[in-house]
């Protein structure tokens, strides 16, 4: 009963309003329209995206270091040369170093190419710019018995401004902690002294530049130049 009622109640405003003002009718349209829920969102409004998180890079570039570093003095050991009489003479790093300033270098091998025609060739032709710069003496280290370092130095025809020097048994070598392990090469060249050049004063390394293994990037003469 009281649906139908309700019903009819409705029914009888619907009529009236069909019979009213447009204006009413207006109103009424707005009052009972149904408008779709807004978004909570503004139009202009994008969700930020969501990064996925990106997986750790390492490198793999290595690290270069060694046993001796600047501030250290160099640990003594013998080093040995051959004279214009081709006698064996021998020398003491701490007599090569003490109370001197000192350029030394060391190369992987004696006749090896970038040792014989870039690293030993830029010290011998800058050997006078070193000596104005207060340097001593210079001297060039190879893991090389006396008599190839000997040959070596005649075939560059290398005078007395550089000492050629072997350190035979590597022990220098191995004290700083220079070595370069070329056994697995093809040549054979066994174990060697990694590149650099440093700058020492009364035993002290005040400058070292290292290379990795035998590169030839920072041990030039022009780089230790600019760095004295």
């Amino acid at each position: 009963m009281a649906a139908a009622t309700a019903t009819t109640a409705t029914f009888a405003v619907a009529k009236r309003l069909a019979s009213s003002s447009p204006k009413l009718k207006q109103r009424f349209s707005l009052l009972s329209s149904h408008k779709k829920p807004t978004s909570l969102f503004p139009a202009s409004f994008a969700p930020l995206s969501i990064r996925r998180p990106q997986p750790l890079r390492f490198s793999t570039v290595p690290k270069i270091s060694a046993i001796i570093s600047v501030g250290d003095k160099l640990p003594d050991a013998t080093l040995s040369y051959l004279d214009s009489s081709d006698e064996l003479q021998t020398i003491s790093v701490s007599d090569l170093t003490s109370n001197k300033k000192t350029v030394v270098l060391a190369v992987p091998g004696a006749f090896t190419p970038t040792c014989s025609q870039k690293h030993l060739p830029g010290f011998v032709e800058k050997a006078a710019e070193f000596k104005a710069k207060g340097v001593d003496t210079i001297a060039c280290i190879s893991v090389n018995d006396a008599f190839v370092m000997k040959a070596w130095k005649e075939n560059l025809k290398v005078g007395d401004e550089i000492l050629l020097l072997s350190d035979g048994n590597g022990d220098f070598t191995r004290a700083i902690g220079c070595e370069l392990d070329l056994s697995d090469k093809p040549v054979g060249l066994g174990v060697r002294s990694r590149r650099y050049a440093m700058y020492v004063e009364d035993g002290v390394v005040k400058i070292l530049n290292l290379e990795e293994g035998g590169a030839f990037n920072v041990s030039s003469a022009e780089d230790m130049l600019k760095a004295i």
